[in-house]
C-alpha cells in the first residue's frame, strides 16, 4: 500500500516544535527545483535559507503540496512559494537542531558559470583585469626594513 510523503508532516511538526522552544525556524530549500519561487539574488550554490518565523513572514500556509508566504528581502515585499519536494531541511537558527531530508530526486545542477577569458601580454604572461602581470612561479616573502 503506497503512502503519501511524510515530508510535509515533518516540516509542519518541526516548525511547531522549534517555535514552541522559542527558536527561529529556518528552511533550507533547493532553489533550482521545479516550481520554486524565491528571490534569486539570495540563492547560493543552488540553495536558499528562509526564515519562516511569524515575525519574519506574513500569511504562512503549509500544506501537503508546499508552503507559501509573503516576506521582505532587502525591504522589497516578495511572495514565496516552495513545493514540499524542494524542502531540504528545517532547523532552529539558534542551535541547529532540526532535520535534513534525503533527496526525492537529485537536485538539478546550478547554471554553468561564464568562463573568464585569459588575457596575455605580448610575452605570453597572463595579465589581470587591471593590466598587471600575474607573477610566475612560487610566491615568496621578503623582509623589508
Amino acid at each position: 500500500m503506497a503512502m503519501t510523503s511524510h515530508r510535509p508532516y515533518l516540516v509542519r511538526a518541526l516548525n511547531e516544535w522549534i517555535l514552541d522552544n522559542n527558536c527561529t525556524p529556518y528552511l533550507l530549500v533547493n532553489a533550482y527545483a521545479s516550481g520554486v519561487q524565491v528571490p534569486q539574488d539570495f540563492v547560493k550554490d543552488g540553495q536558499i535559507v528562509l526564515n519562516i518565523s511569524p515575525t519574519a513572514v506574513q500569511g504562512l500556509v503549509m500544506d501537503n503540496e508546499g508552503l507559501e508566504f509573503n516576506g521582505r528581502f532587502r525591504g522589497i515585499p516578495t511572495h514565496v512559494y516552495v513545493p514540499i519536494a524542494a524542502v531540504m531541511g528545517i532547523y532552529a537558527r539558534e542551535n541547529g537542531q532540526g532535520m535534513i531530508f534525503e533527496y526525492d530526486n537529485a537536485p538539478p545542477p546550478p547554471p554553468a558559470p561564464t568562463p573568464t577569458p585569459v588575457v596575455t601580454d605580448s610575452g605570453g604572461a597572463e595579465v589581470t583585469p587591471l593590466g598587471k602581470r600575474k607573477p610566475k612561479g612560487k610566491p615568496s616573502l621578503k623582509v623589508v626594513k
